[in-house]
């Protein structure tokens, strides 16, 4: 007999070989029926896989948010029918889980249109109303490639070629149709439910490979409930409302360029909001201890295989070769060279803690597909600084850090932060002794954050080639989660370089390397707060913050008075004196984002008013100029400015 755990702790006897689905029947008919999968010592299973040892097992039922990922897969392997029986030749190659949905790959003479969609979705009702249950199945290979040669399916074949010859071949059956999977899957197509929408289509090279054939790549998403696709669609058509990339346009911001892909053309707007984060952390960063240095964009290749990037990260890197042969690299990281600033000089243990901060420019090679405005590009500035202090010192240090960042996302309109431990990667420096140290001190950290109230978790092997790291995710206004700041301890890079300082009892001692960004990049920051406000900065952070707009002519003089006033005070102003009617100018302005009009007349000139329209607001103020500026020169002081 074999014991079953559940999770209240409760345990039976079974014969070995007895099934998640016989194990649920014996507890409840009803339990069976509404379970489509569980969890076998944690992991995901099919309900009919036999138990033929002792187990912790837990049942999923349809609502259980582990089950989500099962949908979605469902529904891809689904859609892959759908495919094959509507346009007979298609070949399936792959169809995985993705963020939000799922996708899956064909093989077609025509790729798919979106005008499609409607006869595919049709098909995948019919086929979910079948309620055929997966059944799975193990074969050899050459059964498998004699099954998918017969059908024509040459991708599959190479799938089944690249599988190592320890892993089990499986099929799964939904009916008659069948797929080479992993799974595991909930028990039969029916309980995909009529929640899924195909969203688009795309094209896909086999294996990411541009020499291999070109596939047609059709996305999807699923949810257990109608009105979780609901919300979902409507977040997208916000999303799409707040699109960085349209607002830049709009606020004229900035703009892409082919010939340089990757690198941003900043506008004087766009520039002036870019100077103003610049500004804004300089100022944090000063008063907490922060020197600020730079460092150069291209440095030799023998850096870069000291400390590590060039084995490690070399496919990220842009490389040069000058006349004399010597290989120089773009700085994609400025650790390095902010360990050649340290190592200048003999440093003490007084010294320390030595905090080294730089809005330096890197640049990291990322696939063209893979660009998307300012969020995802080849070139950008950090907000970077590094640490060196004491092994005693990291705690310490990392809460600093922790409390500042919270601090700035706080001035910037984000509450809501998950601050997550990405622990080892398999790709690494350092021995294993050092990283139990590294990890250590960051778990302590993590746990002390929790106390407070803010939510974490971890990543298993998510960290850096050169430690661990915490990084901070926030949630903007749509719901959308960003990873933006980082804390990463790293005993590994001042040791690779030789850098040391003196210690209490005059001896050499390596300094621990705290890395640490709040920004992340500055360029996707930026798209990150566009994005967030919808365009409608507050009024410190807007590049343009008032314009003065007439009524007529008569208001001219007055006018300039009010905006050398405005710029006087402190404010980013221009001037509409254009010969346009006001309604003309406030829409113009309005799409342009602008925070307030000041709009001025002939009446307003004589009694020196001002009539003010804030945008996204039908209702006017009138007010005196003075009054009106004091009121926008306040609203316009930073936050850390304002706390002093």
């Amino acid at each position: 007999m074999i014991s079953v755990t559940f999770p209240d702790g409760a345990q039976r006897q079974f014969e070995p070989g007895v099934s998640g689905v016989e194990i649920a029947r014996s507890i409840s008919p009803s339990l069976a029926k509404r379970t489509v999968a569980m969890t076998v010592d944690g992991v995901l299973a099919d309900l009919a896989d036999r138990l033929h040892r002792d187990s912790k097992i837990e049942f999923v039922g349809r609502e259980d948010p582990r089950a989500l990922e099962l949908i979605r897969h469902d529904c891809a392997h689904v859609l892959a029918e759908a495919v094959q029986a509507l346009y007979p030749g298609t070949q399936v190659t792959i169809g995985p889980v993705i963020d939000n949905g799922f996708y899956y790959d064909f093989h077609r003479a025509e790729p798919f249109t979106p005008e499609e969609f409607g006869a595919i979705e049709k098909k995948m009702r019919e086929i979910i109303g079948r309620d055929a249950p997966f059944t799975k199945e193990e074969w050899t290979r050459d059964q498998a490639k004699s099954f998918f040669e017969t059908r024509g399916e040459a991708f599959k074949i190479e799938l089944i070629d690249a599988i190592p010859e320890d892993q089990t071949l499986k099929i799964y059956k939904q009916g008659e149709w069948m797929d080479l999977c992993r799974g595991p899957h909930m028990t039969s197509t029916g309980k995909i439910g009529s929640a899924f929408k195909l969203m688009k289509v795309a094209g896909a090279y086999w294996r990411g490979d541009s020499n291999k054939p070109m596939l047609s790549r059709i996305y999807g998403t699923a949810f257990a409930k109608q009105e979780d696709l609901d919300a979902y669609l409507l977040q997208l058509e916000e999303a799409e409302r707040r699109d960085h990339r349209r607002l830049a346009r709009e606020m004229d911001l900035f703009h892409f360029q082919e010939e340089g892909p990757g690198t941003v053309f900043w506008h004087p707007k766009g520039w002036t909001l870019f100077q103003t984060l610049i500004n804004y952390m300089r100022r944090r960063q000063e008063a907490s201890g922060y020197i600020e240095v730079n460092t150069p964009q291209v440095l030799d290749r023998a850096l870069w295989e000291t400390s590590g990037h060039w084995q490690t990260y070399r496919e990220n890197m842009f490389l040069t070769k000058t006349e004399d042969e010597r290989v120089f690299a773009l700085k994609p990281m400025n650790c390095p060279g902010h360990v050649q600033i340290f190592k200048n000089g003999l440093k003490s243990y007084r010294d320390l803690p030595l905090k080294i901060a730089e809005f330096g420019i890197v640049h990291r090679y990322e696939p063209s597909g893979a660009l998307h405005g300012v969020m995802r590009v080849r070139a950008f500035t950090q907000d970077d600084a590094h640490i060196f202090c004491t092994e005693d010192q990291i705690m310490d240090e990392a809460m600093k850090v922790n409390d500042l960042i919270m601090s700035v996302y706080k001035d910037f309109g984000f509450d809501d932060v998950v601050l997550k431990l990405s622990t080892r990667p398999e790709k690494r420096v350092g021995s294993d002794e050092v990283w139990d140290k590294a990890e250590a001190a960051l778990l302590r950290v993590l746990e002390k954050v929790g106390e407070g109230g803010v939510k974490t978790g971890v990543n298993p092997g998510e960290g850096a080639f050169y430690g661990p790291k915490l990084e901070y995710t926030l949630r903007d206004a749509i719901g959308r989660e960003w990873q933006c700041g980082t804390t990463q301890v790293d005993f590994n890079l001042p040791a690779r370089f030789g850098a040391f300082y003196i210690g209490p009892d005059s001896d050499k001692v390596t300094p621990v390397m705290i890395h640490r960004a709040m920004f992340g990049s500055l360029e996707r920051f930026t798209g990150i707060l566009l994005e967030h406000y919808a365009g409608h900065l507050p009024l410190w952070l807007s590049p343009l913050q008032a314009v003065v707009c007439t009524i007529t002519q008569d208001g001219d003089d007055y006018a300039m008075e009010m905006a050398a006033a405005a710029r006087k005070a402190g404010l980013r102003v221009e001037m509409d004196l254009r010969n346009e009617k006001i309604t003309y100018k406030v829409r113009e302005h309005s799409l342009a984002k602008v925070p307030v009009l000041l709009v001025v007349g002939k009446r307003e000139a004589l009694e020196r008013t001002v009539s003010i329209r804030r945008f996204g607001s039908q209702a006017q103020t009138s007010m005196s100029m003075d009054e009106a500026l004091r009121m926008l020169a306040d609203e316009g002081v930073a936050p850390d400015v304002k706390r002093g």
